[in-house]
């Protein structure tokens, strides 16, 4: 007998992505027939638990710059018949909605991965309407440490210093600090009620398991692999390899941090 459709949804909430939207989802002050966008919604997390969560006659918008993502969630919505939400593809330096739309924004890890920040923040308050909050967490710069350690230090060890260079351009380019997120947020107009700073971590087991975990292998490594393209870099990753399968051998494991900030923020009321 073959498997209910409903089963295919059952899990799917990636584990990245639960830690930073359970304190997303723990700071929203939700009410009913709210109109709530949500910015870089990935797999519908939590944009679909929050159309869930306001019912009717609210509405969940979200906007993602990845079309195949969209597909993803308008199958989701419709096969868990959720009638108050809808996606739509695009960025958020350029939302395509009016002026004071909503009552409500949200952006799960998104408005770290945005091509500029400034220009997401500015397009947030135009579309917020007066006395709205904003609820964005974000990854910090010292997530996966750990791994950058090591790497930092084989590429001192080869000399390449260029190489260096180029890390901490990839580490900064999306992982702001909370005091230059904090002085952005409030440039913008927003005021900002709390900070919530926390984190979580990946445990593994060898070098092999981590950059073969599918949230490592599809969404960090190939990044990772920009840094060093080639022969070089082929031969940089398999000292850092041994690096990190040695301190699984001295400590039983590798840890990986990932410390977050859940920013709670406010559009003054006119």
């Amino acid at each position: 007998m073959g498997l209910p459709k409903k089963i295919g949804i059952l899990d799917d909430l990636p584990f990245w992505s639960a830690p930073f939207g359970l304190a997303l989802l723990e700071t929203l002050r939700l009410s009913s027939g709210m109109k709530v966008l949500d910015i870089g919604s990935g797999s519908g997390f939590p944009m679909l638990e929050i159309a869930d969560r306001i019912g009717l006659p609210g509405h969940v918008t979200g906007i993602d710059p990845e079309v195949e993502y969209c597909k993803l969630i308008s199958w989701k919505i419709s096969l868990r018949e959720v009638s108050n939400a809808s996606i739509l593809n695009g960025v958020a330096e350029k939302l395509p909605f009016g002026d004071e739309s909503f009552d409500l924004i949200t952006s799960n890890n998104g408005l770290n991965n945005v091509q500029d920040q400034q220009a997401a923040f500015r397009e947030c308050y135009r579309v917020a309407k007066p006395g709205a909050q904003l609820v964005a967490t974000m990854n910090l710069p010292y997530t996966m440490i750990e791994f950058y350690e090591v790497f930092e230090q084989v590429l001192r060890e080869k000399k390449t210093m260029r190489e260096i260079d180029r890390l901490k351009e990839h580490i900064s380019s999306k992982r702001k600090s909370v005091e230059f997120l904090k002085q952005l947020i409030l440039e913008t107009g927003f005021s900002i009620n709390s900070i919530n700073l926390d984190g979580f971590r990946y445990t593994f087991t060898s070098a092999e398991a981590l950059f073969s975990h599918f949230t490592i292998k599809n969404y960090f490594l190939p990044s990772w692999k920009e840094i060093l393209p080639g022969k070089k870099g082929a031969e940089i990753f398999s000292m850092v390899n041994d690096r990190i399968n040695d301190r699984c051998k001295k400590n039983g494991e590798f840890t990986l941090s990932i410390p977050y900030a859940c920013f709670d923020c406010k559009k003054p009321a006119s």
